[in-house]
Parts: structure tokens; sequence; C-alpha cells
């Protein structure tokens, strides 16, 4: 594996564990900056903190004031009694540094800053933020913030609410992690409504000491938590979240991660001189990041949550074969084309489920899949129905939807759901329709810890999502590499090392992808008609002539690729012809000579590139190519050094896979050495930093190998 993805890892794995047992388990905390003004966050803090039933000892830190909410309170954190396993600061922005000096002073090894005013407010912000972080490194401060909700901590052993929500969350097993503040705050709320618990519940805020990563590490090894959600707004860190998260997701103790990551626009992509850079947007990045870390990305805290309570609450399905039992025709429908669309599979019931269903349904029901039970089912119809799905061995999991008519027993119907799914290895989720008839029954389902959505198709999305965590935990670890000899790597690093920034000349470009045992096409670089007609002859014909200038980036949009060249004297008319259009479209441009290449065969166009993410590091890019590239844009991407697998997975996204395979009679593709290119490509922008920007486009991949029509390589 290259050096890069080896350090990579290394600062992933290496770097120390920050020590956030003082953050979640102290056994005694200061409120730093607490007031005895009911409503303000000082208050509530505190409040929430003694009223929660944290089971260790509180002080607070208020000048001028002798005990606030029954706990005594101290002028200075100096004057404290002890030094605490915990400060949660709430002292405005001004002070926070001089509240947290006080604490380094004292020994106190982890704090949280509530208060704002930090680098989300400008200049004088970021100096006050870049001040803790260096006092926290001074003392060695584990701190979670500035700028956050703060931290809650529902294990009975602490039971610790510090943060200003409005009330203590249940416990349970999903653990939250969220850069919004807000945000939090209405979430506890939405959580409280379908009696959903968390076991830690963290607003990270600015994360000027422990960020998301951190947090994500320790939550990997809490026995509390099974599942953790993550909302985020920026991410610094993009290689070391990936290697983190890849461990979470796999092996014996893995834990699904859900994230929601906003602000989808791209960043500085129109400045891109490549087709890569300007396509690989930073939301781009993302999602092939998430989905190589095993992370499932969703859009909606709603689809968040959905997911986490059927995984927290049922079986995880051996597969994705559906059973529907339904009392209405249209949602059975609807739910069986939500679920198709999601990637899953509504099989027909065995013969042996059909008959046990004709023994209890009345003849007018429908015994297929979807079951409808009819309007006028009442709850021993529906126990049938679902006791027969659930039996039958062509079905890994099943979805009961009601819809509130007249003659039916709602509250009885939903009894029956929680009995079979208390008894059932298999998952079972409902989707009561409706709203005022059916609340009572959502109610007690979701006591019940029975998973309920307001619309099938909710529940199928989040039955889809947990297909996509099997599929994960099933897959290979991944594909090795090949060796390139590390010969030839000293030679890459050094032609780039030792050339100007800038776009690397052609000739210089096919060099470097040569020496990563990409297929290169024969060339030479030449400066006269003669030199030009000599190379031709010795490479055959027919030849393709392409101007060679450090000013010009995409030589069509100058004239300057002349392809199928096949005589001497075309070759001299087609030299001169290349050094005038240059003179005619840039007068100024250097011409460093007239590159003569054999002509590639036909085949299908395609397009690699490659990019030097600032979060993200080396990204490598695969899609379909020539002009079909800003058409289409039917691109996708992944982290380098990418495997095979990966490649073959980028293929099947842009669906090139399908167009290489040979449709409607055309041949099929060299997939194999297509595949291999990539992967060679990716190890080269990983173990050479000052590659920033390239396109191999075209790539002409033929039945037999391919051909690298275009190469340009930027270097930083």
């Amino acid at each position: 594996m290259t050096q890069l993805v080896n350090n990579a890892v290394s600062s992933a794995v290496d770097r120390p564990r920050l020590r956030l047992d003082g953050i979640f388990y102290p056994k005694s905390l200061a409120v730093v900056g607490a007031t005895n003004a009911p409503g303000t966050v000082p208050y509530d803090i505190l409040a929430n903190i003694v009223n929660s039933g944290f089971q260790g000892k509180v002080y607070a830190v208020a000048p001028g004031k002798k005990s606030i909410c029954g706990v005594p309170a101290f002028r200075y954190v100096l004057d404290l009694p002890e030094p605490v396993d915990l400060a949660v600061i709430v002292f405005p922005a001004e002070v926070v540094d001089r509240a947290l000096e006080q604490c380094g002073q004292r020994g106190i090894p982890a704090a949280i800053v509530i208060s704002a005013g930090f680098r989300e407010v400008g200049a004088e912000g970021r100096r006050r933020e870049e001040r803790i972080k260096e006092l926290c490194r001074q003392y060695g401060i584990t701190l979670i913030g500035p700028n956050c909700l703060g931290v809650i901590n529902t294990d009975p052993v602490v039971q610790l609410n510090a943060s200003f929500a409005r009330a203590m969350p249940q416990p349970g097993p999903i653990a939250m992690l969220s850069q919004s503040g807000a945000l939090c705050t209405a979430i506890l709320d939405y959580a409280r409504q379908r009696h959903i618990g968390f076991s830690k519940f963290v607003s990270f805020g600015n994360k000027a000491v422990v960020s998301e990563i951190d947090l994500l590490e320790y939550l990997a090894e809490d026995p509390k938590t099974s599942i953790i959600l993550l909302y985020l707004e920026e991410i610094a860190e993009g290689r070391r979240l990936y290697e983190v998260a890849r461990r979470i997701t796999r092996g014996p103790n893995a834990k699904p991660i859900l994230v929601i990551k906003s602000a989808r626009t791209g960043r500085g992509a129109a400045a891109a001189s490549s087709h890569t850079g300007a396509m690989a947007t930073e939301d781009a990045i993302c999602d092939a990041v998430f989905e190589s870390a095993g992370m499932i990305r969703v859009d909606t805290l709603e689809e968040m949550f959905d997911t986490a309570i059927l995984y927290t609450n049922q079986p995880l399905p051996r597969g994705p074969r559906v059973g529907i039992v339904t009392n209405a025709g249209g949602p059975g429908v609807l739910a069986t084309d939500a679920a198709i669309r999601f990637g899953l599979e509504v099989p027909p019931l065995g013969q042996a489920t059909r008959q046990r269903l004709k023994e209890h349904l009345p003849a007018t029901a429908n015994m297929t899949n979807p079951v409808d039970v009819i309007g006028d089912a009442r709850a021993d119809r529906y126990q049938a129905a679902i006791a027969a799905v659930l039996d039958d061995p062509e079905i890994d999991q099943l979805l009961v939807i009601l819809t509130p008519q007249s003659m039916t027993d709602i509250m009885a119907v939903a009894e029956t759901v929680c009995a079979a799914a208390g008894s059932s290895a298999k998952a079972l989720a409902a989707s009561f329709m409706g709203g005022v008839d059916v609340a009572p029954a959502v109610v007690r389902m979701e006591e019940a810890r029975v998973p309920h959505y307001r619309q099938p198709e909710d529940a199928l999305r989040a039955m889809a999502h947990l297909q996509q965590v099997l599929r994960w935990r099933q897959s290979a670890v991944g594909d090795g590499l090949p060796e390139i000899p590390e010969e030839a790597r000293r030679q890459a690093r050094q032609m780039v090392d030792e050339s100007p920034a800038g776009l690397l000349p052609e000739s210089q470009a096919l060099a470097l992808l040569g020496l990563y045992g990409l297929q290169v096409p024969s060339y030479r670089v030449c400066r006269s008609p003669e030199q030009a007609v000599a190379a031709a002859e010795e490479i055959g014909y027919p030849v393709v002539l392409r101007i060679q200038s450090p000013a010009v980036i995409h030589k069509t949009e100058v004239g300057g690729v002349l392809v199928d060249v096949r005589s001497a004297e075309d070759v001299r008319r087609g030299f001169a012809l290349l050094v005038e259009r240059l003179k005619a479209a840039r007068p100024d441009a250097p011409l460093e000579g007239i590159l003569v290449r054999r002509m590639i065969p036909p085949g299908h166009e395609m397009i690699i590139g490659g990019k030097r993410d600032p979060s993200f590091g080396p990204v490598v890019m695969v899609g379909l190519g020539g002009i079909y590239v800003e058409l289409w844009q039917a691109v996708a991407f992944a982290l380098a050094p990418a495997t095979a697998g990966q490649v073959r997975k980028m293929l099947t996204k842009t669906k090139a896979d399908k167009l290489l395979s040979g449709l409607r009679g055309q041949p099929a593709a060299d997939v194999n050495a297509f595949v291999d290119a990539v992967v060679r490509l990716s190890m080269l922008l990983a173990d050479c930093p000052r590659i920033a920007e390239m396109d191999l486009n075209p790539v002409i991949v033929g039945p037999v190998g391919y051909g690298i029509a275009d190469a340009r390589i930027v270097l930083s």
C-alpha cells in the first residue's frame, strides 16, 4: 500500500485518544458562571444537572453568591474545595479564557464550554477560540465546544444532563452527535414524542479540541451504545473520519453510523481547471467517503430516526424480502412500489402460506403479497395473516399497514402487532395510516418498542437502509493493490518534486503514468516537421499530432489536435497548421513542440481523474469521458488509493459497467484493464502530494486494453 495511506492510517489509529471519561462520567463537577435567574442558560444548566439526579458532587462558581439550586457557590474556580472532574463553563465569551486558565491551574481535566462568541462570529471570535485551544494544550484539558448545547449521559451510574435542553431524555441504545446546538433541542423534543431513548447526546459545537471523530472513537467502545447518529455541517479531517468510521462499522462489535451532512453545495468548483476539479464538489466526495466507510447518509432527521428505531428495536433482517399485510389495497400497492424503488423485494408467498391464509381469510382477500385482509378485518384476521407471513421462509421482514375504517378495532390490532413483534425472530414494523383515530394505538406500539411509521414508504426506506448495513458487514474487506517497483515510485516522486507548479508538459505526464504501469501509447515530442515525420514512421501510421504549450490546457479549444494523420506529407502539413493555429489563437503562448502519438483504435470513451481535497486528501474520479463528461456528468468518486472492488462499484454507479459490457451487439470492452488503470492512477495520486488535479480524458477502452488520448496533470 502507498506510503501516504500508511501515514494516514497510522495517524488515525495511533493518535492518542482524548480522555473523555471526565466528560461523560465525572464524579464531581462545577458550573462555572452560574446565575440564580431562572430562564437563563447558566441557571437552567445547573438546574438540569441537579434535577436530573446527577450521582456526583455539584458546585457552582458564581461571584457574589453562597448557593444556587441548593449547591454551594464560590467566587472563583480556584476557590473550589476540590479539583472537580468536569467544569461546565457558561461565562460570556470574553472571560472564558480566564475561567479555563483557572481550571488548568486547579487541575481540572475536562471542560464543556457552552458559551457562544467564538470563531462563528468572526476574527475576534477566532482569536478567542485559538486562546482556549492554547490553554487546553498547555494544561491537558479535554474540551467540548465552545458554542454548544452541552452533554447528556443517561447511564444510571451518572445521570448527567449538562445541557440547557428542556428535559432529560429516556435511556436507550442510540448515541446522537450534533454540530448544531439549536437543532439538538428540536431533536430531543421529537424523540420524546416518539419514545426514543439515548445513551449519550452530545452537541460538540465548534470542536475546538474534541471533534466528532474523537467522539466516534469513544462511542465505538461504549457498551451502552449500539448505533451512532451524526449531524455535521463541516468536515475538517475527512481522511481520519473515513478511517475511524470504517473500523466502527465493521468487525465483531460493529455499530452503524447514520449521518446527515448539511451544506450540500460545492465549494470552489468553478475555479478548477480540470473536469475532476470542476465536478468534485464537497458533497460528491462526501457521498463517496461515507459509502466507502460504511456510513449511511440520510437526508432528514425523520429518516435518520426511522432507521435507528428499526435497528435498535427489531432483529436485523437477513435479506431484502418484505412481506406486507394490509386492510386496504391502495396502500398495499403504494408500499410495493416503494419497496421495489428502494431496492427491496416483495416476493410471492409460498403455496403452504397461501393455503394457510385461505383457512382464515375470506375468499375476496388477496393472498399473494401484499396480503389484503379486506377493510372489515378485525384483530383475529390480522393475527392469522401476520403469523402466516412471518412463518413463510421466503420472507425476511414484515410491514403491517392499517387504515382506520369504521369496523376496525384499531387498538386490538395494535395489541396483535405488539404480540407478534415480541415473539418473532423476524423484523416487524407497522404503519397505521391516519392521525387522530390511530394516535392511541401508535402510542401503544411505540411504548412496546414496535417501530411505527406515518407512511409505509418511511418504513420501507428504513428497511432498505438496514440492508445497506447488512451488505456492508458481509462484504469483503477489499482487494490488494498492485505492486509498483520502488525505483519507479522514486523516479515519479523526483519528476513531480522537481517540476514547477502548474500544468505538467504532456510528454512528462505520459512518462509519469508509464512509471506506474499505465498503458501509454508510443509518442515523441518533435520540434520540426522532419522530426515529426521520422517519429510517425517509427511509431506507425495513423498518428495524432498535438500542440505542446504550457499556456494551452484544453488543446481542442485552439484547434490544437489533428487525428488520423496517415502520410509523411500530411504530417508536414499538419505540423505547420498547428503552429499557425497556436499563433492565431494565443500569439504569446510558447511552443514546446508537436507531440506525435500513435492513433488509438476506436473504443468506449471514459475519464479517469484525480484531485487533492483539502479535507479528504487524494480523491480519484471515474466516469463517461470525451464530450460526454460535461454533458452527462456521470462520474463517481473514491478516496485514493482505490481498490479494484471500489472501482467496479464506481463503474456500476455511473452505469458505465453496462456500456463497457457491450450494448446492442457491440464488443465488450476490456474492463479489467481499465479497472487496473484507475487503481494505478489512484496510487500515483496518493504517492505524490504535489499533484493537485489530473485528467485522463478520454481513455479509449477497446476489446483488448485501452489508450490514453489526453493526459493533464496540474502540480501545486
